[in-house]
């Protein structure tokens, strides 16, 4: 017989946020990327992938003025802010960016298993290709995509959350939560993403108050 007071609780592991990246910053970042990657001076200086894990064509720096035109800390910072207070009840005082990058990632490249500094993390996709690829038949089609993995897989409990790039989708998750983007296969398209990390107020990053 079903019960009627039943609900499933997720009492453990951290939890994600999924938004909307405005379009208006998303299509500000893809002329931004497409004006720098065509400098490669300015692409010399920027470079990040010496600090990051991925094995993908290019990673570089976000500069901060641009940031600021586009209001892009803006955006990180308010959906940060909202997420601490649902999760904790606590305002967010400070949002420190350390670093936003851009990843722009091709055929056979991957990010392996990896976490990030700071305190929270996200990434959001600003081109995705038309198709990853075929997977074999019977098979779960995972290429090109994020999976975040946290703990252990047993009973009634995943291990794993797989995310699907779309343009436009970003997701916020803790700077411990691992995490690896897989390669994908049959296109010469690029899969292009934005990631952040930041650190916030000691009162709000305080897990004991």
């Amino acid at each position: 017989m079903d019960s009627p007071d039943f609900k499933i609780i997720k009492p453990f592991g951290p939890s994600i946020v999924k938004v909307k990246i405005p379009n208006n910053i998303v299509n500000e970042m893809n002329k931004y990327v497409d004006k720098i990657i065509s400098d490669e001076e300015k692409l010399k200086n920027l470079d990040h992938s010496g600090n990051l894990a991925g094995q993908v064509k290019q990673e570089f720096k976000l500069e901060r003025d641009f940031m600021e035109k586009i209001k892009w800390g803006e955006f990180l910072g308010v959906n940060v802010g909202k997420w601490l207070f649902n999760e904790t009840g606590k305002k967010l005082k400070s949002f420190d960016i350390k670093q936003s990058w851009i990843i722009r990632q091709f055929k056979d490249e991957y990010n392996p298993v990896h976490t990030h500094s700071g305190h929270v993390s996200g990434v959001g996709y600003l081109k995705v290709p038309e198709s990853f690829g075929i997977s074999k038949p019977n098979k779960i089609n995972n290429k090109g995509c994020l999976n975040l993995i946290h703990g252990s897989i047993n009973l009634f409990c995943k291990s794993q959350y797989v995310v699907r790039p779309e343009v436009g989708d970003f997701y916020f998750f803790p700077n411990y939560l691992m995490h690896t983007v897989y390669p994908f296969t049959d296109t010469q398209e690029e899969r292009r993403s934005v990631s952040f990390n930041a650190k916030l107020d000691d009162e709000a990053a305080n897990i004991f108050i």
